[in-house]
């Protein structure tokens, strides 16, 4: 069986009604997966391929997806089904119309401040996922500043030491994680419902102008994640933060600590793609260790 007959299959199993693709037509976006748009003339769907060995990542995906929907604060594509085709891995989605529509940053802050209103019961505490392609470990912590050392940095910079990173990198990421209960010394946020990979292009808008967020990394954490992310890769329009600080204003601090929380988005891409981000993460450790009153460790 080909792998479009057997995701029409799937369709079908999922939703009740027929389905047989009628024109699939490759979509850009990303550069981990395949992803296509299919219908049959009356409906459609937006579709992720990868290797058979993905299909975990798809399951997080999906039920990141179903926990953001289930907050009901803004729209997500929901997911239709997922599982095995002609060796692939796949996830079905709801296709949503988001080219062309206008932006309304606006609404998006006000969305994503009643998203990090939802809390949960500790830092973590939710299914492990992935951030990329790269395995996220949510464990539950009490302690943020514990969570962030063990399940977000420390990852990150063993994977480094595996990919052979530079050995100042590693030097450097030693000292920090000795410094992050430091750098969070009397920060106590709340473990608040995180998208958890907020940055330009996993946010759109439909045709209505209604904001959606997709490709989620989810778990409960510090807010200021979300919020510092957001500044990465191109950042977002004013208004948007302007209409989330409206809202749920931020603590004092946060500029020292959006450093610390994008550290982790930087170090991922040196793992998945290498390149400068070594360099960059460097200069962030530097920063971050002098913040802390520690001086980095000598070339």
């Amino acid at each position: 069986m080909n792998r479009w007959a057997a995701i029409e299959d799937a369709i079908r199993a999922a939703t009740g009604g027929p389905f047989r693709v009628h024109e699939a037509s490759p979509r850009g976006g990303g550069c981990i997966n395949e992803t296509w748009r299919i219908d049959d003339g009356r409906e459609a769907f937006f579709v992720k391929l990868n290797t058979a060995a993905r299909l975990p990542m798809f399951e997080a995906e999906a039920e990141g997806l179903i926990r953001l929907a289930a907050a009901g604060a803004l729209r997500v594509p929901a997911p239709v089904c997922r599982g095995l085709a002609g060796g692939q891995a796949f996830l079905v989605l709801e296709y949503l119309d988001m080219e062309g529509g206008p932006d309304n940053p606006d609404r998006l802050g006000e969305g994503l401040a009643a998203l990090h209103a939802v809390e949960g019961p500790a830092f973590g505490a939710c299914g492990d996922n992935f951030i990329g392609s790269t395995a996220q470990s949510n464990a539950s912590h009490a302690d943020w500043a514990g969570f962030w050392r063990e399940e977000r940095l420390r990852p990150q910079l063993t994977l480094a030491a595996h990919n052979e990173a530079p050995a100042r990198l590693r030097a450097l990421g030693e000292h920090l994680l000795d410094a992050v209960s430091v750098l969070l010394a009397g920060h106590t946020p709340r473990p608040s419902l995180l998208h958890g990979d907020l940055w330009a292009g996993n946010c759109g808008y439909t045709r209505a102008g209604e904001p959606v967020i997709f490709d989620p990394a989810v778990y409960h954490g510090d807010r200021e994640t979300d919020l510092a992310m957001t500044a990465l890769f191109g950042g977002f329009a004013p208004r948007f933060y302007q209409a989330y600080l409206a809202t749920a204003p931020l603590p004092p601090g946060h500029e020292r600590r959006q450093r610390l929380y994008n550290l982790y988005h930087i170090l991922n891409h040196y793992n998945l793609f290498g390149g400068a981000y070594a360099n960059q993460a460097m200069r962030m450790m530097e920063t971050l260790l002098t913040e802390a009153g520690l001086p980095p460790p000598e070339r």
